[in-house]
């Protein structure tokens, strides 16, 4: 028979005034680990804000201004109006008192007088033949009374009829035909004279009024010209409105779309606050535990040993052994403490690495 053997226990563990807190630290953290997985069911993301939202539809109902359609077509009109203006200058051409078709006024075979042809004839005084002829009566009357006078001058002398008195008749006849001839040329020239004089003046107000129709037909034209760049210097200024406006459009939806973005930002930010707060709710009991474990860890052990002296065991008393490990948690949360053999256990395990 063998001899008895020494066994050594020591058992190390919380203190009995401890140990209560250990075992509701273990029975919540295994109802923690038997909690289902609970979802956070509210959104986590801020959708688009009442600003942004306006500056989307804005940008989407945006499109070429109206102004700018009517300053296309009057740019178009004014376009059109300019290469249809026209001016043509016809330059007045002074016509010739005389020369081509143009007959001097003048007496034909039979003594008629004719007053001419073309601008002659059109300017020459129709009265000018009738003034001449009083003028050659008026001589013929003088003429006759000097051949009278002639005549009785010499009867009175006898020499009536004779050589002297015929030279003497003669030579008042004579006289009288160039006194006629003068008075015909004169009245001729002083006839062409006005006609060509009347012709010039005429000549001169046609060439005038034709100067001022030019600069009539100068100024219309102007003023067409003008009110065409007028009116496309209008549509230069409503396309420019136009694009004031669009850029105005444009900035007013940045502007809207810039503090949307604050306001998005500003509820983004207050559901991550509430997703925060829900996560900490949620690991509110695993941090209490840690905390509580903390404080155990802190706690100082106790330990205590005793030796006993034993028979050898036998085959069926170390089977019985491998039991001592379950049967030691039961002390540790009974006693105070943890017996450390040498069975021992997993559930002694578990325990040690606690403390």
């Amino acid at each position: 028979m063998a001899d008895p053997t020494q066994i050594t226990q020591q058992q190390i563990g919380f203190a009995p005034e401890v140990a209560p807190y250990a075992q509701r630290l273990l029975g919540r953290a295994e109802s923690l680990f038997d909690e289902d997985y609970m979802q956070y069911q509210p959104e986590r993301t801020a959708g688009f804000s009442p600003l942004q939202q306006m500056s989307y539809d804005n940008a989407a109902l945006m499109q070429s201004q109206p102004q700018l359609q009517d300053a296309t077509a009057m740019a178009g009109l004014a376009g059109l109006g300019a290469l249809n203006t026209s001016y043509t200058y016809n330059p007045y051409t002074a016509q010739q008192f005389t020369g081509g078709t143009n007959a001097p006024p003048g007496y034909d075979a039979s003594g008629k007088f004719q007053p001419g042809t073309g601008a002659v004839g059109q300017y020459m005084s129709p009265y000018m033949d009738t003034v001449v002829a009083r003028q050659q009566q008026d001589l013929q009357r003088q003429g006759d009374i000097a051949r009278q006078t002639q005549n009785a001058q010499a009867a009175r002398s006898g020499a009536f009829g004779g050589s002297g008195n015929l030279i003497a008749n003669n030579q008042l006849n004579a006289q009288l035909a160039r006194q006629k001839g003068d008075v015909q040329a004169k009245g001729l020239q002083d006839a062409y004279s006005q006609a060509m004089n009347q012709f010039n003046a005429q000549q001169g107000q046609n060439q005038a009024a034709a100067q001022l129709n030019a600069q009539q037909g100068q100024f219309g034209a102007g003023l067409g010209l003008q009110g065409l760049q007028t009116a496309l210097t209008g549509a230069n200024a409503l396309g420019a409105l136009g694009g004031q406006q669009y850029q105005q459009n444009m900035g007013i939806n940045a502007v809207q779309n810039q503090y949307g973005l604050q306001q998005q930002a500003q509820m983004q930010k207050d559901l991550d606050t509430r997703y925060q707060d829900y996560l900490n709710y949620q690991n509110y009991p695993y941090k209490q535990i840690g905390f509580m474990s903390d404080i155990l860890r802190g706690v100082p052990l106790t330990q205590t040993g005793s030796s006993v002296y034993q028979a050898p065991p036998s085959a069926a008393q170390n089977i019985t052994s491998l039991g001592l490990g379950a049967a030691g948690i039961s002390k540790l949360l009974a006693g105070g403490g943890v017996a450390m053999s040498n069975g021992g256990g997993l559930g002694a395990l578990a325990l040690n690495n606690l403390v």
